[in-house]
């Protein structure tokens, strides 16, 4: 779910599709089986290659990117850089165990208005974390100086919910 706009861009540039799925390895492996997919990532980093491992490992990746590299003769630079990422930013909000700021209705005034802002040129990601009482707040696009109002704006409505 948190992969950069602009990798689906490039993706869709080369005619290849990106599915996105819910945080964490195991949706992305189960995701990978279920459709017979070979590779899988998150943006922390971990890639899954199914060919040779059923969970992220580093070495694996860091080993086929370097074959990559020896068949190229291309520098990892040229390589690894194939996209631009877009301006993306995350901002976490805590609040008191048991609470639900995602039900309060300015709250949802304000993600379904910075919804309605980005509109094709960016994409909003609110979530609960899996681990602690925070919301996490996400958004990309085209134009940083409004994906940063968007943020600014949820995680305002946010604060204001969870006191």
């Amino acid at each position: 779910v948190m992969s950069n706009l602009g990798l689906e861009r490039y993706l869709e540039g080369l005619e290849l599709g990106l599915a996105r799925t819910p945080v964490g390895d195991r949706y992305v492996v189960e995701h990978m089986r279920q459709h017979g997919y070979n590779v899988g990532g998150e943006q922390s980093g971990h890639i899954v290659l199914s060919d040779y491992s059923t969970t992220g490992d580093g070495l694996v990746t860091a080993l086929q990117i370097l074959a990559v590299v020896a068949q190229s003769g291309k520098p990892v630079s040229e390589i690894c850089n194939r996209f631009e990422p877009l301006p993306q930013i995350l901002k976490n909000v805590r609040y008191k165990n048991g609470g639900q700021p995602l039900d309060n209705v300015a709250v949802r005034r304000a993600i379904d208005s910075g919804k309605s802002k980005l509109g094709k040129s960016g994409r909003l990601v609110i979530r609960p974390s899996g681990t602690e009482p925070m919301i996490r707040v996400m958004a990309e696009g085209d134009d940083e100086k409004l994906i940063k109002t968007v943020v600014s704006d949820i995680v305002h409505a946010l604060t204001d919910a969870a006191a």
